[in-house]
């Protein structure tokens, strides 16, 4: 039901690749269905990716925290520790961001996406979060400290929404359900920006999708991975870069369709038709995945704890085959995930966000 005073809501992601981007599709959405005004920010590819999705609403620049991966994986976890107090400047810049934001424009509510500065004390304030049980990737103990040092920074919002569903393992497993809480979290349900729409009977079983995602450098070099194997396949492929930095191939065989990056509405009606997906093992993706009932084999980022933690998930539910991308095969995989058909994926967890969050509208 449309109400009749237009809030004003901020809407900021990260932008550790287009994930966290591409799961406030659904929310914008159902903001703009319910009468209400969004306020997208985000750097310029999401911006771009938003307005390819939804066409010129309010937008306005926000900068990314700019993490990177290293090349090599026992380094990772190192690099991503030395990278923290460029996160906290980031997390500094964000909160000093909104407050100037607010003085000059017209804020009701926020909906944070994994931005940690982005509350405000008398603005009510959300955060989104699917981890909130971090995987640190250095034990149990050190996980422990890592989530109550996570929840120091969820608990200055007012409420927390768990992108999946209560009841457990649901599809983050541990991740979204850990052992204690934080303060005033909801789980909000799964969040695909193709709203649980199943996929097609028409399906080219023969039609291979390469959709690339994430920080560099680890995609360019799952990129050169893939484009050098993909050039054997047979059937049709579909490859999407995901990056507008990434370099149009010299030579482009004739069954290959290359693309820079997709917006939703374009990429959609290739997910329904490709028999295969190969992509990476971000939630995001996964949730995407799901919603329109895909095959698919996961590649999660070297290093990358959470990623490798869903992707092994996946695997072992039987409902994705995954393989490291040191050891990726293009043939054996293909021959691996025939075994894998996502019957057993929790399907039923879209679409509970809308009672949340129009709760939330009614009370601004």
């Amino acid at each position: 039901m449309v109400t009749h005073k237009h809030k004003h809501i901020l809407i900021a992601p990260l932008d550790w690749g287009l994930g966290h981007t591409t799961r406030c599709v659904p929310l914008i959405r159902s903001i703009l269905q319910l009468g209400h005004i969004p306020l997208f920010a985000g750097n310029e590819t999401q911006c771009r990716f938003i307005e390819d999705t939804f066409g010129p609403i309010d937008f306005i620049h926000l900068e990314g925290y700019d993490i990177t991966y290293s090349k090599w994986n026992q380094y990772a976890q190192i690099g991503l520790l030395s990278q923290l107090p460029h996160i906290l400047g980031a997390i500094k810049k964000e909160r000093e961001w909104l407050q100037n934001l607010v003085s000059e424009r017209k804020i009701d509510g926020i909906i944070s996406d994994n931005r940690y500065g982005l509350y405000h004390p008398t603005i009510p304030s959300v955060i989104l979060t699917h981890q909130l049980q971090v995987q640190s990737g250095f034990g149990v103990i050190a996980d422990n400290i890592v989530r109550k040092l996570h929840y120091q920074f969820l608990n200055r919002f007012n409420e927390i929404w768990a992108v999946d569903k209560a009841a457990s393992p649901g599809i983050a497993g541990t991740l979204s359900h850990p052992g204690k809480l934080p303060n005033n979290t909801t789980y909000i349900g799964a969040l695909s920006q193709f709203e649980n729409r199943a996929t097609t009977s028409n399906t080219n079983k023969d039609q291979l999708l390469v959709l690339l995602s994430g920080p560099e450098p680890q995609r360019t070099i799952l990129s050169a991975i893939l484009w050098r194997q993909v050039q054997d396949f047979n059937g049709n492929i579909v490859f999407v870069e995901g990056s507008e930095r990434a370099l149009t191939p010299a030579s482009i065989p004739a069954n290959i369709v290359w693309h820079k990056r997709l917006a939703a509405k374009a990429l959609e009606p290739i997910l329904r038709e490709t028999g295969m997906v190969v992509c990476r093992s971000g939630y995001s993706t996964i949730m995407d995945l799901i919603a329109l009932q895909k095959q698919a084999i996961l590649i999660p980022t070297p290093g990358q704890t959470e990623q490798e933690y869903l992707a092994y998930r996946m695997q072992s539910d039987g409902i994705f085959y995954s393989v490291p991308q040191k050891n990726f095969d293009l043939k054996k995989a293909l021959s691996a995930s025939a075994n894998f058909n996502n019957k057993k994926s929790p399907k039923d967890s879209f679409q509970l966000y809308q009672p949340v969050l129009e709760k939330w509208l009614e009370k601004l």
